[in-house]
This record gives structure tokens, C-alpha cells and sequence, in this order.
């Protein structure tokens, strides 16, 4: 080998070394990716048991519509009504509906007033949200109580000197729909919503 070829020699065999040294420290892992060790004490460090893999969160339970207006409520508000009439055969469409839709009305069907009708129903989020967005403009106060939305009214009645009201709670797939004239027991949506989601 001529001197003039031997310093060339020298660089390849360099910059061979440096190519196989950088593609080797390529191929290392990641200090972030290494398996912890255990410590010298023999306590296990929390990334020595295995990291689960990701799963889907799972959805609520689905929530079964009541079958009974009078089991929904608490005694305190079952004293409120006390004497009002249940689902008077008057009232046409009351009781479990073929959808299981429960419809509970109390009141006298000899009067205009003194009068509430709670519908409890299934009803998915998007349907559900478009419906109370749309009380929201109407001037209904929406707030969202007990993991679910709620949404009321309270005016005078055109006719009669009381007044007329609207609530409304949604939770869960299940829509609660309350309207009444002049019978608001206390506690009444409150009772009807512990007695629906427990």
C-alpha cells in the first residue's frame, strides 16, 4: 500500500467504526421503554406488574322504566297528594304504555285545575339535548342536578288565577316530563328521580 492510500485507509475504516456505533446506539431501547428492575430490597417497583391494555369505558347501566306512579314517590309526597285522584279512568292514556312509557296523572277530571301529569319515557342524549336546548330558549331554567339535566318553567295560568309549571330531567336515556296546574307537591321531581335511578 502506497503512503498517500494508507490516511485514506484510515478515515474509511473511521467512519465505518462511526456508522456501526451510531446504527447500534439506533437500536437500543429507550431507557423510558426498559423493564424496571426490582429494588435491593426486593419490593417491586409499580412498573414491574403489567400495564393493562386499553379498553372501551363501559356505558352506564341501562335504567328500567318504573311500573308504578305511587312507588317512584317518597311518603311525604304521597301525603301531599293524599285525596287526589290516580289515573282517574277519566284520563285516557295512563298507566304503562305499550312503549313501556309510564304516564302518571293525578287530579280530578271534573276540574281544570289542580291537576299534574308526570311522563316518564325513554329518550336518547341527542333527541333529548335538541329538546331541552330548545325549553332553554324558551326561557325555561337548565341546569344539570344529580348526574343528569334539568329543565322548568313556572307562569300564571290564562284562565285561572294559579299557577302552571313544566319540569323536566333527562339522565341516562330516560326523559322525565312534568307538567301541572296549581298541584306542585314539594320534593315531587326529586322523589320521582331517586325512585327512577335509585
Amino acid at each position: 500500500m502506497t503512503p498517500s492510500a494508507r490516511p485514506l485507509a484510515r478515515t474509511v475504516a473511521t467512519v465505518v467504526a462511526v456508522v456501526a456505533i451510531a446504527l447500534l446506539a439506533g437500536c437500543a431501547p429507550d431507557p423510558a421503554d426498559a423493564p424496571a428492575t426490582s429494588s435491593s430490597s426486593g419490593t417491586p417497583t409499580p412498573t414491574d406488574s403489567p400495564t393493562p391494555e386499553a379498553s372501551p369505558t363501559p356505558s352506564a347501566t341501562p335504567v328500567s322504566l318504573p311500573t308504578d306512579c305511587r312507588a317512584i314517590l317518597t311518603e311525604a309526597v304521597l301525603a301531599q297528594l293524599d285525596g287526589v285522584p290516580l289515573n282517574d279512568p277519566a284520563f285516557t292514556g295512563t298507566g304503562v304504555q305499550p312503549d313501556g312509557t309510564l304516564v302518571c296523572t293525578w287530579g280530578r277530571p271534573d276540574t281544570d285545575t289542580g291537576r299534574l301529569q308526570t311522563t316518564i319515557s325513554s329518550m336518547s342524549r341527542g333527541p333529548a339535548l335538541d329538546m331541552l336546548n330548545g325549553l332553554a330558549a324558551e326561557g325555561y331554567s337548565c341546569y344539570t342536578p344529580t348526574g343528569g339535566t334539568r329543565c322548568e318553567k313556572v307562569w300564571i295560568n290564562e284562565q285561572y288565577p294559579v299557577n302552571d309549571g313544566r319540569t323536566l330531567f333527562w339522565r341516562q336515556d330516560v326523559m322525565i316530563d312534568t307538567q301541572y296546574t296549581d298541584l306542585a307537591p314539594a320534593g315531587y321531581t326529586d322523589a320521582v328521580i331517586a325512585g327512577v335511578f335509585g
